[in-house]
């Protein structure tokens, strides 16, 4: 394991495990955030794992980024990964018409037929490997290779809510409407992000994801079920 630390800003540190995307390192982040998290370092405000590193926001009235490397670089040298409890989610989704705008190019551009797409998109288990660019928003992994796209040459400025898209390695779910460059393909009805709870993310990184086709008129069953506080969506609990 390569272990770098760094400072980021002037209230953040950054502990790099490697310079990849891969599960191995996702496992690195996560565990580092758990141990971190246990030991209630002075100072520390927040811990957030990415791809491949960690990031530890600090206030500053308490300490600095040199002090939080002494601190943490003996803690983190010899960490070994661990698989926690993870959950499983089943997400429904509609791979039809105006919900899958770019569905057809991805095909033509892959050399797949749209049926061939669905088919490869949702027999995938995909993990969630960190949140950001929104609240609630996913970067799943690991995209099937023959999904493998670079991201639009020009965004769109709305993405509607709840819309599945790809790119490069990934799949991604759009929390709220919002501009994006990725491949839309698809949407799920589930609500990602909620103010109300707690905590408001419903997904959270090391989860996994796995998405079951639906038809246009169980979609509209579905939303109607939310908006009636009717629809209930659990994980199931994997053990490590």
């Amino acid at each position: 394991m390569s272990l770098n630390l760094n400072a980021s800003g002037d209230t953040a540190v950054v502990v790099e495990f490697g310079n990849e995307v891969s599960a191995d390192l996702s496992n690195l982040a996560l565990s580092a955030d758990l141990v971190l998290g246990q030991k209630k370092i002075s100072g520390v405000v927040e811990t957030v794992p990415t791809f491949r590193s960690l990031m530890v926001h600090y206030d500053p009235l308490i300490t600095s980024a040199a002090e939080l490397i002494t601190t943490i670089e003996p803690i983190l040298k010899n960490l070994k990964a661990f698989n926690p409890q993870t959950r499983k989610w089943t997400m429904p989704v509609c791979y039809e018409d105006e919900h899958a705008p770019d569905l057809k190019d991805v095909a033509k551009t892959t050399g797949l037929s749209v049926d061939q797409v669905i088919e490869l998109h949702s027999k995938q288990t995909y993990r969630v490997y960190m949140m950001g660019f929104l609240p609630g928003f996913t970067y799943l992994g690991d995209l099937a290779a023959e999904l493998h796209l670079p991201r639009k040459s020009h965004p769109i400025t709305r993405v509607p809510k709840g819309t599945i898209s790809i790119a490069t390695t990934l799949t991604s779910i759009y929390p709220f409407e919002s501009p994006g460059g990725w491949h839309l393909i698809g949407i799920t009805p589930v609500i990602l992000f909620d103010i109300k709870k707690n905590p408001p993310a419903l997904l959270r990184p090391g989860d996994q994801i796995k998405f079951e086709p639906v038809s246009k008129s169980k979609l509209t069953d579905i939303y109607q079920q939310i908006a009636a506080g009717e629809f209930l969506l659990e994980p199931e609990i994997i053990q490590p």
